[in-house]
């Protein structure tokens, strides 16, 4: 695979309601020890070789997030606050769109894992320059079963052949943009993975171990686990 050029962007969705939160206050601007989820998540990208950062929040938030997590965390690499769509492939896709094109590599990572690393954005930023496409995942400790709509069991997986998902994932501009494109084209509309995406392009995509630490928070005892981690 030909090595390209490292010039970066990381495309941040966090414009998300989160219902399972519970909470009257989108879950991306819940405190975590002080600090806002998403001021925690964008920290790290702040501190890595990324050249920019698009950040995709609600509509309603826009001023909020530029005077009350940009300007006020001095994040510096934010280039754009865009407005989010209705489902995450959306926000996604005003991100990509956004970017104009000027970036070589695009990163994405949700706004709600506030845990990841400098180091590990850099080891995908590090396989992105020789892979179309690169995402972080955990192997899966327990056995995954697939269920019907009545629960019952219709296929095991191979653990040993099952991973876990995670962000940052990161792909060649060009790529992932005709992949949400084709995807708007043909109604796909609800899908949660970008790389998924990329690969019903009949791209290859290389997996770099994530971290346990690095979770998504999504419900209450999320948000507990995630101070719990962070304290430690």
């Amino acid at each position: 695979m030909i090595r390209v050029s490292s010039k970066t962007v990381a495309i941040i969705p966090a414009a998300g309601s989160g219902i399972r939160m519970e909470s009257k206050r989108a879950k991306q601007f819940l405190s975590l020890d002080g600090k806002p989820i998403l001021a925690l998540t964008l920290e790290p990208f702040q501190e890595s070789t990324v050249d920019a950062i698009i950040l995709v929040v609600p509509l309603d938030d826009l001023e909020y997030c530029k005077k009350e997590i940009v300007e006020r965390f001095g994040f510096t690499k934010v280039k754009k606050i865009v407005p989010g769509g209705k489902w995450r492939q959306d926000s996604v896709r005003f991100g990509l769109e956004a970017t104009e094109g000027k970036y070589d590599l695009v990163l994405i990572h949700d706004g709600v894992r506030p845990l990841i690393e400098k180091r590990l954005i850099e080891r995908v930023i590090k396989e992105a320059m020789v892979n179309r496409a690169v995402i972080t995942a955990l192997p899966a400790k327990e056995t995954v079963k697939e269920v019907n709509d009545l629960r019952d069991v219709v296929k095991t997986y191979d653990r040993k052949r099952v991973w876990m998902v995670q962000t940052p994932q990161a792909f060649r501009y060009q790529d992932i943009l005709n992949a949400h494109h084709k995807a708007l084209k043909q109604g796909w509309e609800e899908a949660t993975d970008d790389a998924l995406l990329v690969e019903k392009s009949g791209i290859t995509v290389k997996v770099v171990e994530g971290s346990e630490k690095n979770i998504k928070v999504t419900t209450p005892d999320d948000l507990e686990l995630a101070r719990f981690l962070l304290r430690s």
